[in-house]
This record gives C-alpha cells, structure tokens and sequence, in this order.
C-alpha cells in the first residue's frame, strides 16, 4: 500500500474514497467553524485556528480602507491576543486554490513549521494540507 493510500485509508471514522483523506473531528469542526464565518459576514474567506489547549478562534476576511488581513491572519492574531502560545492545527474555507505564503507564515510563527494548515473550498470539502513551513 503507499503512503498515499494508507494517509486515505479508513481510520474507523467512516470510510473514504480513495485520494480523499479522513479528517478526525477536531479538524472537521474547524473547517465547519471557518465556513460558517465565511458565510455568515459575506466575504471571500472564513479561517480557524485551534490552539494548544484545544480552544478555537475563528474569524473572516478584514477589509477596511486602513486594514486588509486574510481571515487566516486575522485568526492567528485572535489567538494570540487571547494568551494562546502555540496552533495544533489552522483551516481556511476560500475559493482559492492555495493558502498564501503570509498566512503560512503567521501560522508558522505561533505554531510552528509542521503546524498543519487544512484548505477546503465553499462547501467545505477539503482540497488539500500543507504545513505551515
């Protein structure tokens, strides 16, 4: 089997398709905590970031004539002006095709270079997980 294939392969949450991996349900809520932001305030992104001790911070995009922050940036920041000292995982529901090399980054900095960053489009169905370095 490849490294592929066993990454996909069924973890006793419900099956997959082959290709398409199994989230457990800590990274499933932070997708769905993400999409609702999206969707709720109206703009192109929603993101969430879960810390070291399990609480999450959820925030959209940021779009004022003074202020422009990705809702992943603006996530992290949450996290860190409410004590957090580290990221177990980060997600942004968008429409683009990747997650940009600044929001790796702000990731990166709290989290660290293998922090996971989960990518799912407007439905919600993952496209891809980098890390953040």
């Amino acid at each position: 089997m490849s490294d592929d294939a066993a990454n996909s392969a069924d973890s006793g949450t419900g099956g997959a398709e082959a290709g398409v991996p199994v989230l457990d349900a800590e990274d499933r809520k932070i997708i769905t905590l993400a999409r609702s932001a999206r969707a709720r305030n109206g703009v192109p992104e929603g993101a969430a970031v879960r810390d070291e001790t399990g609480r999450t911070y959820v925030a959209g995009t940021v779009e004022l004539d003074s202020l422009k922050l990705s809702a992943l940036r603006t996530a992290v920041a949450m996290a860190v002006a409410s004590g957090a000292r580290s990221l177990e995982a980060a997600a942004v529901v968008s429409a683009a095709g990747e997650v940009s090399d600044q929001d790796r980054a702000a990731v990166k900095d709290l989290g660290g270079a293998g922090t996971p960053v989960l990518l799912a489009g407007p439905d919600g169905t993952l496209r891809t997980t980098v890390t953040a370095g």
